[in-house]
């Protein structure tokens, strides 16, 4: 009788020396697994957060360049406004004189007109338009008529609306990275939570599908443009 419980005893202890570094070698495989996640998910939230700044300081900087073309666009646009108030005023004294016989002071008059603006005005001259009733009102309606500050505006302008476009996509890249680290956050959360059970399978089942879910961010990092 007591060789047969030696017998048992031994056996028994034969099957737990064969088990146990079967099982220690599973632990150690899903903690290294756990471990590469957990790396993958660090460099991956640090690059996100990264390209993130950028893209935010790349929006701040586009912005505050769409801001400044804006102002210098006002600024452009207020003395074409001066200029055709300047033009208009000199043209009514202009023909006021001319009505009135007093070539010495429509000749002033002439000199004082902005020498961008003496093509459209001579063209203006020889439609007439003391005696003419359908020659335009004003130079300014004539095809020779040039603003180099109206077109310099303009030109502003557009700039700037360019620039604030490109500033509206560096906001977008931003919040797209940002997105992305929200979703490594999760997958960070998913590895702290599969660690503390105690059951190998839930803990391999939890680690499986945060793994799967780091594709996904792991495709936008690639797929995203970096500033």
């Amino acid at each position: 009788m007591p060789d047969t419980d030696n017998s048992n005893i031994e056996f028994a202890r034969h099957l737990n020396e064969r088990g146990e570094p079967s099982e220690y070698y599973g632990t150690d495989v899903l903690e290294i697994a756990e471990a590469l996640v957990l790396a993958t998910v660090a460099v991956a939230t640090a690059w996100s957060g990264y390209q993130a700044a950028r893209w935010t300081g790349y929006q701040a900087e586009l912005y505050g360049e769409a801001n400044r073309l804006r102002v210098e666009a006002e600024g452009a646009t207020t003395t074409a406004n001066q200029e055709r108030l300047y033009i208009a005023s000199t043209v009514v004294e202009w023909l006021k004189a001319e009505t009135q016989g007093q070539r010495r002071l429509s000749q002033i008059l002439e000199k004082r007109i902005l020498p961008e603006f003496k093509p459209a005005f001579e063209a203006w001259k020889r439609t007439d338009p003391i005696h003419n009733p359908n020659a335009p009102a004003s130079p300014q309606l004539m095809a020779e008529y040039k603003s180099a500050k109206s077109e310099w505006a303009e030109k502003l302008t557009r700039r700037a609306s360019d620039v604030f476009e490109k500033g509206n996509e560096a906001r977008q890249r931003s919040d797209e990275y940002v997105r992305v680290t929200v979703i490594l956050a999760t997958v960070l959360l998913l590895i702290a939570v599969s660690q503390r059970f105690k059951v190998r399978y839930v803990r391999l089942a939890m680690l499986a599908f945060a793994a799967l879910l780091l594709c996904l961010p792991m495709y936008l990092l690639l797929r995203l443009p970096r500033a």
